[in-house]
């Protein structure tokens, strides 16, 4: 939920309606961001703040003794049958709603050490044995805790056999930006120019596959569970992304520790806990409803306002302010002016670091987009920021934020403290097209299927400083991946230390992202990445709405410039890509309403109602064979998919989108059924497809190639397999790195058919 709640929304566009014309005209005015962050402030009224408590109850974060007991109950029940993921996600759960040095809390903590013991999980077992002591679990059942314990310790003296998987692929060495994870590769710099503002140039030549740079979040905020992001496993339990992730660092876990003082909030551990409660947690937490009723795009921005601070944002206005006057008399110029790492408007300074993870200024630079916004997109900005910074006034000041004069003297909101709440409506203006969709690959674990699919989620919002200044192309040269948590970079060259900025203390938020070219670069050749609307995934026209829309600019790339050339030639021919005709089997042209047959002695119309009919009925069909799939009635639903299929064979050619899910459907139920040469028969047809939609060069192709090889390997068929695997290795790679989980699952299978022959 990025925008706010509905409830909300319609509230202040209530609000909107009911301002005399006078005062619409008034803010419609207004253009320094300030302003209208004072306007909004200005017309908050008792109603309002009266609404927004309502809306708010909904999202009800308080600890709960009851709930954290049902949630117990729920995990003995999944431990008896020996699920112990399921098991230690309801104890979480429990944990999470358990009053802080309970005897429920104790139990939720012992309860869930068993679940991990069990998952072969020791030093998390160890870590919630302890924390169960402390929390004060009962003196008469210690003995078998402490017999856990004791079991913990022997498995943890065993020797233990290294998994890392290896690797040919060798990156160039990145330029590391001073106490950051960010990294630039050489022959890359950042250029402006009039026409495409800042953006990035290679160089050098860069191979596909090759880093071009690496980039630390400067903050990230969990997305909240909803449809979009939710995945079932294999008990039919649901689980949000709350469930799953460090609310801190991203990073998945089974053992998380909750914030002391609300039920949603969770941490991989007592790092992540401690850290975010001194950064930001200690002002949210007491207004945690208000942060998931104003949804991501509102949090995360005043989370950048709350993490720079008062004395930051004041340096870098001043800084900016300078800098645009340099800008407007420096840059006379159509061609590109390369600009100092150090600068985003290429004055040589003393701050030398500009971009990286936590520059502030990267983040204060980029564009607010104050006109482009409706000015009734604005009022609902405006109102909302403002309606937050009055309920976080309802605490003590924070300390980045209290006027040095008074801080930790007066513990009072000074007048000059507004500036917190215009701050983060600007940033709230720039991540509608800044914010980056943190994804992640999650198994979609199906009941009853021994072969399962996975999908790709959103699990957070963030902003990169260095990554932002990528321009966009619908057939991007580039693709990204993220790394969650306190870990070491893929390249092992660096690791997380404290940030030059100004900060009482402050470390990394475990978030990076790593751009590799996902084509060969030439010098002198932008670096482009795609902010959503992808030339293999959407029709030109749409793309160019969404990002019009969103984004505010009119897409002129080189994808978008073929695909209209494309379809005005498709239109002059009349193709009609992918429909065959019934009678002949030759390709069908469009014409007016309806389609004709491209043999002229054949003569065969079809009316274009009837083609979407017949498209319908044969998804309808797909989605009846899923639900089937899902119950384990494998017969039935591969009967309904050969049918499916036959019928698809006389109307759509091989590569048409459909004929490639039918396949794949039909793939899965034969491996479930441990038909592997059937299995991989099937798959191969969905391949075609899969390329012809998505490029040779996709991930997609890869991902299919992937399960491809699973298939030739639980079938015995080394050498299938083994011709597979160099083509899924080499994909995977370019498009997800060398540390991957399919990438080390392939890497191993490869030994393993190795070592047979």
């Amino acid at each position: 939920m990025d925008l706010p709640c509905p409830e909300w929304v319609r509230h202040v566009e209530q609000k909107w309606t009911e301002l005399k014309t006078e005062g619409t005209e008034r803010f419609c005015r207004l253009i320094d961001i300030n302003a209208i962050f004072n306007c909004g402030l200005s017309l908050i009224r008792p109603e309002d703040l009266n609404a927004f408590s309502r809306v708010s109850e909904k999202y009800c974060v308080k600890k709960s003794p009851e709930r954290a007991s049902e949630f117990r109950q729920q995990g003995n029940l999944s431990f008896k049958v020996k699920d112990y993921t399921t098991a230690a996600l309801f104890y979480s759960k429990g944990v999470c709603h358990a009053d802080k040095n309970t005897e429920e809390l104790s139990l939720c903590y012992a309860n869930r050490s068993a679940a991990l013991f069990y998952h072969g999980l020791y030093r998390e077992c160890l870590e919630d044995i302890r924390r169960s002591l402390e929390a004060g679990y009962p003196s008469h059942l210690q003995n078998k805790l402490r017999a856990r314990q004791t079991a913990c310790l022997s498995q943890l003296k065993k020797p233990e056999k290294s998994n890392q998987p290896t690797t040919n692929h060798q990156t160039p060495p990145c330029q590391k930006s001073r106490n950051t994870r960010t990294c630039i590769s050489p022959g890359v710099s950042v250029y402006f120019s009039p026409e495409k503002g800042r953006h990035i140039l290679a160089m050098e030549n860069k191979t596909a596959g090759e880093v071009v740079l690496e980039d630390e979040a400067f903050c990230c905020v969990l997305i909240p569970g909803n449809k979009l992001n939710t995945v079932t496993n294999k008990a039919g339990k649901t689980f949000n992304t709350e469930n799953r992730h460090c609310h801190h660092c991203l990073s998945q876990s089974l053992s998380f520790v909750p914030c002391p003082n609300c039920s949603y909030v969770r941490y991989c551990g007592e790092s992540c806990q401690k850290d975010a409660w001194e950064r930001w947690h200690q002002w949210e937490c007491p207004i945690g409803a208000d942060f998931l009723a104003i949804g991501v795009l509102g949090h995360l921005a005043l989370r950048v306002a709350l993490k720079a601070g008062q004395n930051e944002v004041k340096r870098v206005k001043k800084s900016a302010s300078e800098e645009d006057n340099v800008t407007c008399s420096s840059y006379k110029s159509d061609l590109p002016v390369k600009l100092s790492l150090g600068d985003p408007c290429g004055e040589i300074s003393d701050h030398t670091d500009c971009y990286h993870g936590n520059s502030y200024m990267g983040i204060y630079s980029l564009l607010p987009h104050v006109a482009q916004h409706s000015p009734s997109s604005r009022f609902l900005l405006a109102i909302t920021m403002a309606m937050l910074y009055r309920r976080l006034q309802g605490g003590p000041p924070p300390d980045m934020w209290a006027s040095c004069e008074n801080k930790g003297v007066s513990g009072t909101w000074e007048p000059e403290m507004s500036m917190l709440g215009a701050t983060a409506l600007r940033h709230m203006m720039q991540l509608r097209c800044n914010a980056q969709a943190v994804t992640a690959v999650m198994v979609k674990e199906e009941s009853g299927m021994a072969v399962q699919s996975s999908c790709e989620i959103r699990i957070a919002t963030a902003i990169f400083p260095v990554l932002s200044l990528l321009n966009h192309s619908c057939s991007p040269n580039t693709n990204i991946s993220f790394t969650t948590g306190f870990q070491t970079d893929p390249l092992n060259q660096f690791v997380c230390s404290e940030s030059h900025i100004d900060h009482p203390k402050t470390s990394c938020s475990g978030m990076t992202v790593t751009v590799r070219a996902s084509k060969d670069l030439t010098p002198g050749q932008e670096i482009l990445h795609c902010y959503g609307p992808h030339c293999s995934r959407m029709e030109v026209k749409e793309r160019q709405r969404l990002l019009l829309e969103q984004y505010y600019f009119h897409c002129n790339c080189q994808a978008c410039q073929r695909d209209l050339s494309e379809e005005s030639q498709k239109a002059t021919e009349n193709a009609a890509p992918g429909l065959l005709c019934v009678k002949c089997g030759k390709p069908l042209r469009s014409h007016m309403d309806r389609y004709k047959c491209s043999w002229p002695s054949c003569g065969h119309q079809i009316t274009s109602a009837d083609v979407q009919n017949k498209l319908k009925g044969l998804q309808c069909l797909l989605n009846e064979a899923f639900h089937l799939m899902e119950q384990d009635r494998l017969d039935e639903a591969l009967k309904i998919l050969k049918s499916a299929s036959s019928q698809a064979n006389s109307i759509l050619t091989e590569i048409h989108p459909l004929q490639g899910e039918l396949a794949d459907a039909t793939a899965r139920v034969y491996a479930t059924t441990g038909e592997w040469s059937l299995a991989a028969s099937n798959l191969k047809r969905s391949i075609v497809a899969i390329q012809a939609q998505f490029g040779e060069d996709s991930i997609e192709l890869g991902r299919q190639l992937f399960k491809l090889a699973q298939l030739h390997f639980n079938g015995g068929d080394c050498g299938a397999a083994l011709s597979v695997i160099p083509r899924a290795h080499k994909l995977l790679s370019l498009h997800c790195g060398p540390h991957c989980e399919e990438l080390q699952e392939l890497c191993e299978m490869e030994r393993c058919l190795q070592g047979l022959l």
